[in-house]
């Protein structure tokens, strides 16, 4: 059985010499101040094939361990594909995944491994947004990540609960931390919670519509305008003119 560190310097050895010139896809355009990142411009469906492979190889004698271990070494790679191989290859052994391995993954994001956005992301939907749909006991958990210092764990706050919110989970934790996001200055958490909302507005629009009401004098205009994107175009003209009301009033209050 080949382990998991040598299989993980193999992959790495492949990846380099899978490196394309910036000029044929340069992914460095997706992303905006994570200058640790670095890129070998493969592009996405390569990174799934190797990782299909890989499991394909090793599903017979490695375990879910084995697979955590290779992607604990990936996930400190500098390059987005390293880190990608690692996620989408432990993503495959999701039925053996068990809440033990949560609070691995936010030290992934703690500690900055993920470094980017689509990483954080890969790790949310393939890794926790599963796990806390088969145990939703860890819900509250991950939702109190909203209070964390680092802006990966915030994020992750957000958009692991999507899968959740696609298979019925009940909306009062996705409200809670969409109000304790909503003062947050950092663009990729608005981002991440109006894409949350929006997920909410698909199970209740009319929910969604009454919080937005509610709170739209103080919530990011990043935020509103993709949390409302699934509105019909009069009522999002609508929502967006009434919270920017809003808004002017509580500027003029406080000026």
């Amino acid at each position: 059985m080949t382990s998991p560190g040598n299989e993980a310097a193999r992959v790495k050895r492949l990846l380099r010499g899978m490196a394309r010139p910036a000029g044929d896809f340069d992914a460095s355009r997706y992303f905006r101040g994570e200058g640790r990142l670095l890129f070998y411009n493969i592009g996405t469906e390569a990174v799934r094939a190797m990782a299909k492979a890989l499991y394909r190889d090793h599903r017979r004698d490695w375990t879910v361990a084995d697979a955590l271990a290779f992607a604990n070494v990936l996930i400190k790679d500098q390059h987005l594909e390293v880190k990608s191989v690692g996620i989408e290859l432990l993503a495959r052994y999701h039925q053996a995944c068990t809440p033990r391995l949560l609070p691995v993954w936010k030290r992934w994001l703690a500690n900055d491994y993920s470094s980017n956005w689509a990483t954080t992301d890969a790790i949310c939907g393939c890794l926790i947004g599963p796990l806390l749909v088969v145990h939703p006991v860890l819900v509250p958990r991950v939702a109190a990540w909203s209070r964390h210092r680092n802006l990966w764990v915030r994020r992750a706050s957000a958009v692991s609960l999507i899968p959740w919110i696609r298979r019925g989970g009940a909306l009062d934790v996705v409200y809670r931390v969409a109000t304790e996001l909503q003062r947050d200055r950092e663009d990729l958490i608005q981002k991440a919670v109006g894409w949350m909302l929006r997920e909410a507005g698909k199970m209740d629009a009319a929910r969604l519509e009454r919080y937005l009401r509610g709170a739209g004098q103080v919530t990011p205009r990043t935020t509103l305008r993709y949390a409302i994107e699934r509105f019909p175009e009069p009522k999002r003209q609508i929502l967006l003119r009434v919270t920017r009301q809003g808004a002017v009033k509580r500027e003029r209050n406080h000026g």
